[in-house]
């Protein structure tokens, strides 16, 4: 049995395909689209013509890369550009109308799948506290649980209404962010987030979606994407402030040229590593480490797709 699921989330649409054999789910394909969805939402509180058009061609792509993949069944779910635009149901008509229909996963699914895909994964499953950071387009969700015997106990989950393309439309417009843009996206973050652990009580910290596993490629010169070199890789507190520190000193065009980054990134990836960093400040941790799956493995993975 093959099934695949496509996380259309704010800024990029997400394939996975997995087949289930005796051993457990087993990746079969995994495909990626930027097609920034999310763009300006946050400022319009709609979805534009263009961000709608250039989804759902990548949607269609996708979709029919699962089928050709032979995946039985195939699900799409759209995230927060989806939950605040006022014009979803447009998209969602659309998509239904070209044969890929999506629905909108809410925040605190989104947050809870994000956090099973972690707790589940042997990588990290033997640790006795987990945080996970999952930085987004117009969201950033953070899930903190502690395991007890064979059961994962939820100390604290939300979703926050702060993305990279939401910060980008608004306080974080310029292409070169000089020290006052910086300190007010930081400001801007901090304020939102309001949140801080004691030291040492984040447990082991994980983070979820592009803006680590990019870190992680860029660090490491990867010229091809290899995911199991970046799963459960380590990226430390310091690192990711002299990432973001270099990066917010160029413009598009430059951090496109940078070795290791994924396409289409160029845009978003020193937002995210802002929020990375402020959230990792939040938990008073040192550092993290990477993870390539997503909400998407435990939707995909769970009895009810």
């Amino acid at each position: 049995m093959r099934k695949a699921v496509l996380d259309v989330g704010s800024n990029s649409v997400l394939l996975v395909v997995e087949e289930k054999t005796e051993n457990g789910w087993k990746p079969v394909c995994e495909e990626t689209r930027v097609t920034s969805l999310g763009e300006g939402t946050k400022e319009s509180g709609v979805l534009s013509e263009m961000a709608m058009t250039r989804t759902l061609a990548g949607i269609q792509d996708l979709w029919l890369i699962a089928k050709t993949s032979g995946a039985e069944d195939i699900r799409a779910a759209a995230t927060m550009a989806a939950r605040i635009a006022s014009n979803t149901s447009d998209f969602l008509a659309r998509a239904e109308k070209q044969g890929t229909p999506v629905f909108v996963l809410s925040g605190e699914d989104e947050a809870e799948l994000g956090f099973r895909a972690i707790a589940n994964d042997p990588t990290f499953s033997t640790a006795p506290r987990l945080t996970i950071v999952d930085v987004g387009g117009q969201s950033t969700e953070i899930v903190t649980a502690d395991r007890v015997d064979s059961e994962w106990i939820v100390r604290f989950r939300k979703s926050y209404p702060l993305g990279t393309l939401g910060l980008r439309g608004t306080i974080l417009k310029p292409e070169r962010l000089e020290i006052p843009e910086l300190l007010r996206g930081v400001a801007e973050i901090d304020d939102v987030i309001g949140l801080c652990y004691l030291p040492g009580q984040c447990g082991e910290v994980v983070a979820l979606g592009a803006t680590g596993t990019n870190l992680v490629s860029i660090r490491d010169r990867m010229r091809h994407w290899e995911p199991d070199r970046v799963h459960g890789a380590e990226l430390d507190y310091e690192e990711i402030s002299k990432a973001v520190g270099w990066m917010c000193r160029m413009s598009d065009a430059e951090r496109a040229e940078i070795v290791g980054i994924e396409p289409g990134r160029e845009k978003t990836l020193h937002i995210g590593s802002l929020i990375l960093e402020r959230a990792l400040h939040a938990c008073r941790a040192t550092g993290c480490r990477v993870s390539v799956r997503g909400w998407r493995h435990a939707m995909l993975e769970s009895a009810e797709v």
